[in-house]
């Protein structure tokens, strides 16, 4: 559970909403429901391993139970890796396990929860990619998007692409769906190397997940506006 996630939740529960906070790790989960309700937030643990169906189905009935339903899902699961990770040295197999979590993950719990979702007056989805996943900053002259791990840069191209065909396919619903970046931020994912603050980082997540009814779906956001795909 990192920062970033704790400041998250903390936003989202500022403003009234509900969290439930997913995460593997029971320790650190429950340390962070409890400070989060310490400040003020009604907040409640959900046991949650995204690469795992039977973990994710518990997760939707453990919402359903606690919350009655759901407005707003971030997918914000995401790990790095093992390195190194330039092209010509890449392990397969760790492709496979980021792809696993990045991508799979966010399917696995997106589809998921869309029962509930769908049940929602005012559904969001917020798809936490990187703009190091934009194939157009990528392949513009003069952009140095610097040594990305090869495995996590795909991957989140990959959740990019996948989010627009979730868009497609719900685009006759009344759910927002939208990626979001939250920059370089200061997390155990990097090893606090980032130069945002998690708050900094969470915000263009909780900004998403409250648009309001008329506001964007299939876009890819940060605090600056848009990012190209």
């Amino acid at each position: 559970m990192n920062e970033n996630v704790l400041q998250l939740a903390a936003g989202l529960g500022g403003l009234g909403l509900r969290v439930g906070v997913g995460a593997r790790n029971e320790e650190r989960r429950e340390t962070a429901v409890a400070k989060l309700r310490a400040a003020g937030v009604d907040a409640f643990g959900v046991p949650l391993d995204v690469t795992d169906d039977a973990s994710v189905a518990a997760a939707a009935e453990l919402i359903a139970d606690h919350a009655g339903g759901l407005d707003v899902l971030v997918n914000n699961a995401a790990i790095t890796g093992d390195m190194p990770q330039t092209p010509t040295t890449l392990d397969p197999a760790t492709v496979r396990t980021v792809v696993e979590t990045n991508v799979i993950g966010v399917v696995r719990v997106t589809n998921s929860m869309l029962p509930m979702l769908r049940a929602s007056a005012s559904p969001r989805i917020v798809n936490m990619s990187s703009s190091v996943g934009s194939l157009a900053l990528q392949t513009t002259p003069g952009i140095d998007m610097g040594p990305v791990p090869a495995a996590y840069l795909a991957s989140k191209t990959f959740l990019n692409a996948l989010t627009i065909q979730y868009v497609k396919e719900l685009g006759d619903t009344n759910i927002l769906i939208n990626c979001g970046c939250p920059g370089f931020t200061a997390t155990d994912l990097n090893g606090f190397r980032g130069v945002r603050t998690p708050q900094q980082g969470a915000d263009i997540a909780i900004h998403l997940a409250t648009l309001p009814d008329d506001g964007p779906t299939g876009g890819f956001f940060d605090d600056a506006g848009t990012v190209p795909w």
